[in-house]
């Protein structure tokens, strides 16, 4: 059974979704004309002319250490730092413990656990259709709404950014990318090559868009997720050239730095400063356009740092639901509005960002799909508010849970610590507190037990194609399966391809679901050696308990000889796979009914001993 069915267009041109997971489908219609009315547009009054811009800079594996203003003695991070001191500091902010819950609590204001999240890739990075983004309530606001970078809340439409409220994307929609010098990447669903390093080919797109706003004189919202200090730990020279013999300071706790890798530290020291850099740029391009006071700025991380190193002596980086890997930066200017070295010490979190930008931009969020988790917070960083009340702040990543209070940090494990006094985790207090423990834990449950929406384990998931509204189907290799012999060149399957494709009795196959059919053009990006021109590849769609289509084949007439790309840049050995200069060739135009089916690659006939190498498919709508 299908962990989601994707969305087919009724008569009355909603896009009405249909669950076929069997704890989702009893509630289903109890929600159906919740989600009808989220879907329209909220109506707004005000004038948007005298609404703000929003930018909300989005850093992936970036922790609260790695900034110079937090204690951090390897970097210098002066515009980040300036960023704070000039606006709004929430000292006590939580995200998620992984990269794709963190997005999209960020993005509906709710906690990922209700919304089907389980994973970081192949689908399980997926919320669900009901849900309400950031991007949505803002243009129904009229605002012109943008996101550049790494999306990583699913691809296909209608899972893609530019269906989820975003008139502009650019970047991609993977957990991680395996080059980042001019790589290929997408622009609303077409596959284009980038222009140099990527995080700052990232921030030029937001400032053309900026640029572009500035000049049509319409508010905007721009969602910039930067893909570093992610890795591959890739690093342009002249980033890389202050940092590549530099001593490295450890953290204070002696675990942290009992585990670093201070080559991986020094890569990512770079790649903060270099973040630093375009924050800097972006700001300075807010002041040369006069709308610096009508501009909110927000920066904030995905998670803990991605490795062992210093973090102002918390327990834990990436995947851990301690402190540290938990505990993000998060900054907020608004020059007239927010006062300079405003401190807030308030938990708070990625859930109540939607909120509080609303309530600065004076929009209403409209009808959801369910309960607003996140909570506003815009009354104390203008200052009308000087305290929140009392509140707690769950976190979960597979069998890790913790909550959070304004004092303590609970485990599922029992074990409470007092954060206010022992930041780092270490002094287990449950048996000092044993009445806080026990609340704790009874909260924790019940949260547990209220937002669990019944996935486990890695369910069936299918891959919806060929979306009415919407031009372009990526299909990379990352939602793909194969057969035999055929290997993925990483473990990590987000930026994978595969190889080794030498017996024609092994196949590539995609569980899609046209959601609308018709004619497609086909091209697949390959690379291969000389010795395998003269291969023939074939595509065909197999329903579900139906009769296969006729397929479509191509002869590999051009070989595509790349080796592994920009390797010289990796200042720290990476554990994803590498990319290649992958070349589009046409397979020819598929016919495809709508339904579900498997979408399969197949090779009559093979050519050579090396075989075809496949990175992904692109379907476009011939109509």
């Amino acid at each position: 059974m299908k962990t989601i069915k994707t969305i087919h267009p009724d008569d009355s041109g909603f896009n009405m979704i249909q669950f076929q997971h069997p704890i989702r489908a009893l509630a289903f219609a109890t929600v159906a004309v919740l989600v009808a009315q989220a879907l329209i547009p909220t109506q707004v009054n005000a004038d948007s002319g005298d609404r703000p811009n929003i930018i909300v800079i989005l850093t992936d594996d970036q922790g609260w250490g790695d900034l110079s203003l937090h204690g951090n003695p390897n970097l210098q991070t002066p515009n980040l730092d300036s960023l704070a001191r000039a606006g709004a500091r929430m000292e006590n902010f939580y995200v998620c413990a992984v990269c794709s819950p963190t997005r999209a609590e960020f993005l509906t204001g709710r906690y990922h656990t209700r919304m089907g999240v389980y994973s970081t890739s192949q689908g399980g990075e997926r919320f669900d259709l009901t849900e309400r983004t950031i991007g949505d309530v803002f243009s129904a606001a009229n605002y012109a709404t943008a996101a550049f970078g790494k999306w990583h809340s699913g691809m296909q439409p209608p899972f893609h950014p530019n269906a989820r409220g975003f008139d502009e994307f650019y970047g991609y929609c993977s957990g991680h990318w395996g080059n980042y010098f001019s790589p290929i990447l997408e622009r609303n669903g077409a596959i284009v090559r980038g222009n140099g390093f990527l995080t700052n080919d990232l921030t030029d797109q937001a400032i053309d868009f900026i640029q572009q706003q500035r000049e049509q004189e319409k508010p905007f919202l721009v969602y910039l997720p930067l893909n570093t200090p992610h890795s591959p730990m890739q690093v342009p020279e002249e980033d890389w050239q202050p940092f590549e013999n530099k001593t490295i300071v450890s953290d204070p706790v002696p675990e942290n730095a009992k585990r670093e890798n201070q080559q991986h530290t020094r890569a990512a020291m770079a790649l903060c400063e270099n973040i630093d850099d375009n924050v800097g740029r972006l700001v300075q391009t807010l002041d040369t356009l006069e709308i610096a006071e009508d501009t909110i700025v927000v920066f904030f991380c995905d998670n803990g740092p991605n490795g062992h190193r210093f973090n102002a002596g918390m327990r834990g980086v990436k995947g851990w639901v301690h402190e540290g890997g938990l505990r993000s930066p998060c900054f907020i200017r608004w020059p007239g509005k927010i006062a300079p070295g405003t401190q807030i010490e308030s938990i708070a979190g990625a859930i109540d960002l939607l909120p509080t930008l609303t309530r600065l931009a004076g929009i209403e969020i409209g009808p959801t799909a369910g309960p607003i988790d996140g909570v506003s917070f815009a009354g104390l960083v203008l200052g009308e508010q000087t305290d929140a009340p009392e509140r707690l702040i769950f976190s979960s990543w597979r069998n890790k849970k913790s909550v959070r209070s304004s004092r303590f940090r609970y485990h599922l494990d029992g074990s409470l610590y007092d954060v206010v006094n022992d930041r780092g985790e270490q002094t287990n207090v449950a048996k000092v507190h044993p009445t806080v423990a026990h609340e704790m834990k009874s909260r924790l449950k019940k949260w547990m037990a209220e937002t669990d929406d019944g996935t486990t384990g890695k369910p069936e998931v299918s891959f919806p194609v060929g979306h009415p509204e919407f031009a372009f189907t990526q299909l990379p290799i990352r939602d793909a399966t194969s057969t035999g012999k055929i290997r993925r060149s990483s473990r990590h399957p987000n930026s994978s391809f595969f190889f080794d494709w030498t017996n024609i009795e092994d196949v590539i196959e995609w569980d899609v679901d046209v959601l609308a059919g018709g004619e497609f053009d086909v091209q697949m990006w390959y690379a291969c050696e000389a010795s395998t021109v003269g291969t023939q590849l074939a595509l065909q769609f197999v329903p579900d308990g139906g009769d296969p289509t006729a397929p479509i084949s191509q002869t590999v007439n051009i070989a595509n000889e790349s080796g592994f790309v920009a390797t010289e840049f990796d200042r720290s050995p990476r554990t994803e796979g590498f990319e290649k200069e992958w070349k589009p060739m046409s397979l020819g135009r598929l016919t495809l009914p709508t339904g579900e089916g498997v979408l399969r690659l197949s090779a009559p006939e093979i050519q050579g001993d090396s075989g075809v190498e496949v990175r992904v498919l692109l379907l476009t709508r011939s109509e």
